[in-house]
C-alpha cells in the first residue's frame, strides 16, 4: 500500500474519531500549539453522552472547548503537566482543573513507565512529508512517548504547523497513526512579549554583566528572562549558545543580531537546542525547515547531565517567591496554583553543574496589594500552601533590581542578610525583625 493510500485509508472528520472516545476513557490532547482543536469542538459536542472523561494537556495554548462545554466537570475533568494562564483562569473561576507535580526532564520516563491508562492521543501536527511522516511542530517534548503509550493515535494536520528539525523524536510515521483528521488550520497562537518595565530591564542589566562570550544561555518562561534576551541581542557579546527547553522570540533576535552562533558549544554546536517553542510568528517562520534549529525530547533538554556538558552554560528563571533561606516558589501563591514545577529545577541544577555555569533566579523584589501597600516577594517564610519549586541547597544566585546575591556556601544568617539586601528597602525593617525572631539574624550588617 503508497502512503497516499494508507493516508486515505485512515482519513476520517472530527466527529468520527471522537465518536470512539468512552466514559472513562483518558484523553491526551497535545501539548503547546499542538493542543488538537478540530477534535476538541467535536468532543465538547458529545458532552450529554459522555460522563469522566479525563482529558490531560500541557501549558494550555487554546481555550478548550470541552471545558467551555463543561464548566462543572461532569462530563470532561481537565488535567494539566503545566498550568498556563488559561489552566489558572478555569481553576480561580472553580471549574475542575487539576496539576500533575512533575520534573519536566521526567516526563517521557514518566508516560513510559508509571502511565498505562492513555486511551488516545490526539495531537496536532504539520501536513506528512513524502517520506510519511508527520512532525510534531514546536512541541517535541514527550510526544513520541505518548504515541508510544497510547492505545489510538490521533494526528490532526494543521498546515500552518511549522515542521522543526530535530533531534530525534520529533515525528510520527504513518504506520504508527491510527486516525487522520484535517483540521481547520487554525493560525498557532501569538505570544507576544510584554514590554520589560524599568525592574525587568535593571535585573537583566544585572545578569549579562555576569556573561562572557560564548555563554550558552537558557531562558525559562516570563518577562524578565525574556528581558534578558532581549539586552544581549543588543549587547557586545558574541559567539553564544542556546540550550534551552523554551525558544522564544527573543532568541530570534539573538540570532539575527549575529549573536547567537553556537561556535563555542561542547554539545550540539551551532545548534539552537530546543524542546518546545511559543512565541510570534517571526519564530514560527524561523524554526520552519530551519537546519540551524534542533528540536529534542525534554529527556535531553532538561537533563542536568547533558545540558550542564556545555560550559558557561547561563540558566535564568522566575520566581514567585523567596524565603529567608533561599527556598525557591516559583509555582503557587499559597495553595493557589499559579504554573508548574516544568524545568526550573533542571536548569537551577544544570547551571551549576556547567563549567563556568551560573543559575540565576530573578524576581521583582516587591509588590503592591489591593490597597497600594508595598509587599516583599523575599518572604521571612514561605505561606501555608506555598510549594518549593527550588530546595535552599541548590539554589544559586538571586536578583532584583536591588542587586544579586549568592547563596552557595552561605549559611543561615548570612543568607538572611544577602537576601534582604536585595529586597525591597521599604520592607527591610520588617523582614529584619522576622529573622531575629527566627534566630537567623547575626547583625553583621551595619545599618544607618
Amino acid at each position: 500500500m503508497s502512503l497516499q493510500e494508507d493516508y486515505k485509508k485512515k482519513l476520517v472528520t472530527a466527529a468520527q474519531a471522537v465518536g470512539l472516545v468512552k466514559s472513562g476513557n483518558w484523553v491526551e490532547y497535545g501539548s503547546f500549539t499542538g493542543m488538537v482543536r478540530a477534535c476538541d469542538k467535536a468532543l465538547a459536542q458529545r458532552k450529554e453522552e459522555l460522563r469522566d472523561v479525563k482529558v490531560r494537556s500541557c501549558v494550555t495554548a487554546y481555550l478548550p472547548e470541552v471545558l467551555v462545554a463543561d464548566p462543572k466537570g461532569e462530563s470532561f475533568t481537565w488535567v494539566s503537566w503545566h498550568f498556563s494562564g488559561a489552566d489558572r483562569k478555569f481553576a480561580d473561576k472553580g471549574v475542575p482543573a487539576y496539576y500533575t507535580p512533575i520534573k519536566y526532564s521526567e516526563v517521557p520516563r514518566i508516560v513510559r513507565e508509571e502511565i498505562d491508562d492513555i486511551d488516545f492521543f490526539m495531537l496536532q501536527v504539520a501536513p506528512m512529508d513524502k517520506h510519511g511522516f508527520f512532525n510534531f511542530g514546536p512541541q517535541c517534548s514527550h510526544s513520541k512517548a505518548l504515541c508510544e503509550r497510547a492505545k489510538t493515535v490521533i494526528v490532526e494536520v494543521n498546515e500552518k504547523m511549522p515542521r522543526c528539525l530535530g533531534g530525534y523524536e520529533e515525528a510520527i510515521h504513518i504506520s504508527e497513526v491510527d486516525y487522520i483528521v484535517e483540521g481547520e488550520n487554525p493560525p498557532l497562537t501569538q505570544l507576544p512579549s510584554a514590554p520589560p518595565s524599568d525592574v525587568d530591564k535593571k535585573v537583566a542589566e544585572l545578569i549579562v554583566e555576569d556573561m562572557i562570550d560564548g555563554s550558552c544561555i537558557q531562558l525559562g518562561i516570563g518577562g524578565m528572562p525574556n528581558a534578558v534576551g532581549m539586552l544581549i541581542a543588543a549587547s557586545g557579546l558574541r559567539d553564544l549558545g542556546c540550550h534551552t527547553e523554551m525558544l522564544v522570540d527573543a532568541y530570534v533576535h539573538m540570532f539575527e543580531s549575529g549573536k547567537l552562533t553556537g561556535a563555542k558549544k561542547a554539545i550540539d554546536p551551532y545548534k539552537i537546542v530546543y524542546t518546545f517553542a511559543l512565541g510570534t510568528q517571526i519564530l514560527y517562520d524561523f524554526l520552519d525547515d530551519n537546519p540551524r534549529c534542533a528540536t529534542y525530547p525534554v529527556n535531553y533538554t532538561n537533563k542536568p547531565a547533558i545540558a550542564a556538558l556545555n560550559n558557561n552554560l547561563i540558566t535564568i528563571n522566575n520566581a514567585i517567591e523567596v524565603d529567608l533561606y533561599g527556598q525557591i516558589c516559583s509555582e503557587s501563591s499559597g495553595f493557589r496554583q499559579i504554573t508548574g514545577t516544568g524545568g526550573q529545577l533542571d536548569y537551577v541544577l544544570a547551571g551549576y553543574e556547567s563549567k563556568g555555569g551560573k543559575s540565576f533566579v530573578c524576581l521583582p523584589s516587591s509588590y503592591k496589594d489591593k490597597e497600594g501597600k508595598v509587599k516583599s516577594r523575599i518572604v521571612p517564610f514561605l505561606p501555608p500552601g506555598g510549594i518549593v519549586t527550588a530546595t535552599r541547597t541548590i539554589a544559586h544566585i538571586f536578583v532584583t533590581e536591588h542587586g544579586k546575591f549568592n547563596v552557595k556556601g552561605r549559611n543561615t544568617w548570612q543568607r538572611a542578610e544577602g537576601l534582604i539586601n536585595i529586597s525591597h528597602p521599604d520592607t527591610r525593617d520588617e523582614l529584619i525583625k522576622s529573622a531575629e525572631a527566627q534566630g537567623i539574624w547575626r547583625k553583621s550588617n551595619k545599618r544607618d
